[in-house]
C-alpha cells in the first residue's frame, strides 16, 4: 500500500503561480509512475501530468503544456507540480496518484488539494 498526501494548493489570482507537492510513504519501491489529476465541480476527472519514478520521462495534459511542470525527488519520495501562468479554469481539486509496476491503473490517491484561480 501506498499513501499519498498533497499539500501546497490555495487560492491564487489569474497569472500566479503555486507549487503543490505531494509526499508518498509506505511501499514505495512498487511505484513506477506518479501523476497529478484534477476534478472541477461537475466536471470529469482530467489527467494533468504524469512522471516515471526511476527515469526522467514527464507526461502532460494538452490544456497544462508550457504553463506546469511535474518534478520528483526520490530522496524526499515526493513529487512536484509547478503551475505557472493559472487561468480561473485551472480551478479544481489537484489529486496526487502511483500507479505500481505492472499495472496499467493508477492504484493509490490522495485526498486531494483544492487550487482556486480568481480572474
Amino acid at each position: 500500500q501506498v499513501e499519498l498526501v498533497e499539500s501546497g494548493g490555495g487560492l491564487v489570482q489569474a497569472g500566479g503561480s503555486l507549487r503543490l507537492s505531494c509526499a508518498a510513504s509506505g511501499r514505495t519501491f512498487s511505484i513506477y509512475v506518479m501523476g497529478w489529476f484534477r476534478q472541477a465541480p461537475g466536471k470529469e476527472r482530467e489527467f494533468v501530468a504524469a512522471i516515471s519514478w526511476s527515469g526522467s520521462s514527464t507526461y502532460y495534459g494538452d490544456s497544462v503544456k508550457g504553463r506546469f511542470t511535474i518534478s520528483r525527488d526520490n530522496a524526499k519520495n515526493t513529487v512536484y507540480l509547478q503551475m505557472n501562468s493559472l487561468k480561473p479554469e485551472d480551478t479544481a481539486v489537484y489529486y496526487c496518484a502511483a500507479r505500481a509496476e505492472g499495472d496499467s491503473f493508477f492504484g493509490s490517491w490522495g485526498q486531494g488539494t483544492q487550487v482556486t484561480v480568481s480572474s
